[in-house]
């Protein structure tokens, strides 16, 4: 016979400091490993597109490593093992938020410089050779027009990593990190009731994420190409292409 849901407790779980607090702690996580990650990922991605054998080994090392190991067993080496090989990671700066931001950051970099790279991949050689014919520097090539052309490739897929990285905040709760499971988890062992607790946390995540998604969706469509003939015309396809049209 099915337990009787208590829906005072669950609202009252569902209002609570700890759930409340626990998502922002969740969403800060999510948000400074994602901003490390894209930068570390950046330049692994630039690695892997290196010319010269040394650095492109690095960054396969790298991705090869994050990728082919659990994440979970990551934060659990970077919380444990870490302070045992170097003392600076045993003092008190290095708190449970920490060992998750960098844990969840390097992991997630590896993943995210296979996007870079194939957004980089993607923009048509031809865009860099015309640069490069118009005197421009090749950092110059790569910030106004690689990157840009890229970006939009690259959007969809970072933004999933962004909703997974989300979740992935979730294992930070083995480590003692008090964001939103392991609010539940607490309430679940002080009134040793789950499913009001644990519905309450999963009502969190839906919202996070359906906020998070339609975000998404608004970047989307605010980096996806548009020529102003097309929008004159009621969707007319231009006589002549633009530039960055070309590079698709």
């Amino acid at each position: 016979m099915l337990a009787r849901f208590d829906w005072h407790l669950f609202w009252e779980a569902l209002s609570s400091g700890p759930y409340w607090r626990g998502a922002l702690t969740a969403l800060e996580l999510t948000a400074a490993a994602l901003a490390t990650a894209l930068i570390i990922g950046f330049f692994v991605a630039l690695g892997s597109l290196s010319v010269r054998r040394s650095v492109r080994s690095f960054a396969w090392t790298y991705n090869w490593l994050f990728r082919a190991t659990p994440t979970l067993l990551q934060l659990y080496f970077v919380w444990y093992a870490l302070p045992t090989w170097w003392s600076g990671f045993a003092q008190s700066w290095f708190t449970p938020f920490m060992a998750a931001w960098i844990t969840l950051s390097l992991n997630e970099a590896a993943y995210l410089s296979e996007i870079i790279r194939a957004g980089l991949m993607s923009v048509d050689p031809g865009q860099e050779l015309a640069g490069r014919a118009l005197g421009m520097s090749r950092r110059r090539i790569m910030r106004r027009i690689i990157v840009p052309q890229a970006t939009r490739i690259a959007i969809p897929p970072i933004g999933n990593e962004f909703i997974t990285l989300l979740k992935l905040t979730s294992l930070a709760s083995i480590i003692s990190l008090h964001e939103l499971l392991t609010a539940a988890i607490q309430l679940t062992s002080a009134k040793f009731i789950y499913n009001e607790p644990l519905l309450a946390a999963l009502v969190y995540y839906l919202v996070i994420v359906s906020i998070l998604m339609a975000f998404q969706s608004r970047l989307e469509r605010r980096f996806t190409w548009t020529s102003h003939g097309r929008r004159r015309n009621g969707g007319a396809t231009p006589a002549l292409p633009t530039v960055s049209h070309d590079a698709r």
